[in-house]
């Protein structure tokens, strides 16, 4: 069982995320209001930008919009996903963040990704150091392999510091996690913060139907999730939806939510209106076989421990 995050006030961060990666950019001043907004009045509490999100307006966005509730917020934040991992690099872009949300701290600061030039242990070192100096209370890791979290769980236990949180890509066309990442983030007390629970809106089935998204914008997510039989897995969870009486996003949130490892997706939209189905999720009830059959319709990958019989014979 992981441990339960907590904002200022000594809530728990609660079951989902907002990802505020669309503020300033897809999404403009108003629409990220009108999702923020959206966002509290259906419970959430945790909320997460980064350095990198639309050249800063995100981190401006949502810290004028957390002023007035700070301590019933869990503010994360990400840097170090360019310019590397060193403690320069990191000071310069945190002071930007801060600055930029108008906070003297955050609750949650991530290391983007990870940077194989950097020593690990110099990384963390700089991670103890702003917890001392109570900028942080918890320390995440974004992008990272699960022998890499291994080792930097490792390298920070002798600096008397705990990786808190790993952000993992996951969906129901993106299940790799199952295999190492989310069974670690059990086994070492991390709590597993995945992101892109629609796999880039191709599980709402909008694609189907032939409306524009990142899929079709952007080629990276189009090479992502190009593969047929991830659009024959979107298309079969809208006939369940269809079945159940419920939008095929309400289904695929829940479902990503719903591993034993207790993830905590991350949400994401362009529009309150987007947004309204996968906040659905926190009241909707998946049933065990419900939870099997939506399984069912992707590829399920192979236990790690399949694995090693297979390399060992």
């Amino acid at each position: 069982m992981t441990a339960v995050l907590t904002t200022p006030s000594g809530a728990s961060h609660g079951q989902y995320v907002f990802g505020t990666m669309q503020f300033g950019g897809r999404a403009d001043a108003t629409a990220s209001r009108e999702m923020f907004e959206a966002c509290r009045t259906a419970g959430l509490r945790h909320f997460d930008t980064a350095w990198l999100y639309t050249d800063g307006q995100s981190e401006t966005l949502l810290g004028e919009m957390i002023a007035s509730c700070r301590e019933d917020i869990l503010l994360a934040t990400k840097v170090g996903y360019s310019g590397g991992a060193g403690p320069a690099n990191l000071d310069a872009q945190f002071e930007t963040s801060r600055q930029r949300l108008n906070q003297d701290s955050v609750d949650l600061l991530y290391l983007h990704q990870f940077d194989p030039d950097t020593d690990l242990r110099v990384t963390l070192g700089w991670f103890a150091e702003q917890k001392l100096k109570n900028r942080i209370r918890y320390v995440g890791l974004s992008n990272f392999a699960a022998w890499q979290v291994v080792k930097a769980a490792w390298a920070a236990s002798e600096l008397d510091l705990k990786i808190d949180v790993l952000q993992p890509m996951y969906s129901l066309v993106k299940r790799q996690a199952e295999v190492e990442i989310l069974p670690m983030c059990k086994d070492l007390d991390i709590t597993p913060i995945p992101y892109s629970p629609l796999g880039g809106g191709l599980l709402t089935g909008k694609y189907a139907k032939g409306e524009s998204g990142r899929l079709t914008e952007d080629k990276r997510y189009a090479a992502r999730y190009g593969q047929s039989w991830m659009y024959d897995c979107a298309k079969n969870l809208t006939k369940v939806a269809e079945r159940e009486g419920v939008n095929p996003a309400t289904l695929a949130v829940a479902w990503a939510a719903a591993h034993e490892s207790n993830p905590t997706p991350i949400l994401s939209a362009r529009s309150e209106e987007q947004l309204r189905p996968s906040l659905k999720a926190a009241h909707y009830a998946l049933t065990p076989a419900l939870y099997e059959e939506l399984a069912a319709l992707s590829p399920r990958p192979a236990p790690a421990t399949d694995r090693l019989e297979e390399t060992t014979e």
